[in-house]
């Protein structure tokens, strides 16, 4: 079973993003390329997961919709 994702990580900027293992990024276990994925709060704003299709199913989004 993969790890639940954070919505809003303390440092996202510490952590490479591309798989499950959330390696730090001085030492990435998986040979995801040279840098790390960023988070997508990083990228898109806090509220990144009230938008689009990521399948994440959180107690916010569900109040906040009704």
């Amino acid at each position: 079973m993969a790890k639940k994702f954070p919505l809003h990580p303390v440092h996202p900027e510490r952590i490479c993003w591309g798989c499950d293992n959330y390696c730090p990024t001085q030492s990435m276990r998986c040979g995801n390329g040279s840098s790390r994925t960023q988070h997508p709060a990083e990228l898109l704003g806090d509220d990144w997961y009230q938008y689009g299709d990521w399948g994440i199913e959180c107690p916010d989004a569900r109040a906040e919709t009704g």
